[in-house]
């Protein structure tokens, strides 16, 4: 496999990822990421990255629900800890976020996000852990 050793002694990495929040509400938070050539790894699937960010991302407009954040970020919820589970992958189509609240505190809240694919494939599941800066 000469272009996969070629990929991986190649010193400069590009990508391009975009996607969607779709849908805000006190329950949930839906996003959604097309699949395009710029997120794929060597071997044609999507980068774990990408789907842990977009994960991440969702996960954190959840856990800032209807918190003020302040002018300096005062209050916005930091993940200081991250657990992901990686159970599938895929070439094309879209992927969906659904992020939910496990625990709102004070100090503490717990968000545990599923990414699906096509016709609902579990693709990963993350759970993060956000303390308000």
């Amino acid at each position: 496999m000469a272009g996969f050793k070629e990929h991986i002694e190649r010193a400069k990495r590009t990508g391009n990822i975009e996607f969607y929040i779709e849908e805000r509400t006190d329950e949930h938070v839906i996003s959604r990421m097309p699949v395009k050539q710029g997120m794929r790894n060597p071997f044609g699937t999507v980068h774990a990255g990408a789907m842990i960010w977009m994960a991440d991302v969702t996960a954190t407009v959840m856990a800032i629900g209807d918190t003020e954040i302040g002018e300096k970020g005062q209050g916005f919820p930091l993940a200081v800890d991250l657990h992901t589970t990686l159970l599938g992958n895929q070439r094309d189509g879209e992927i969906r976020a659904e992020a939910r609240i496990v625990r709102r505190g004070k100090r503490v809240t717990v968000v545990r996000t599923k990414v699906t694919g096509t016709e609902g494939r579990l693709l990963m599941e993350m759970t993060t852990t956000h303390i308000p800066a």
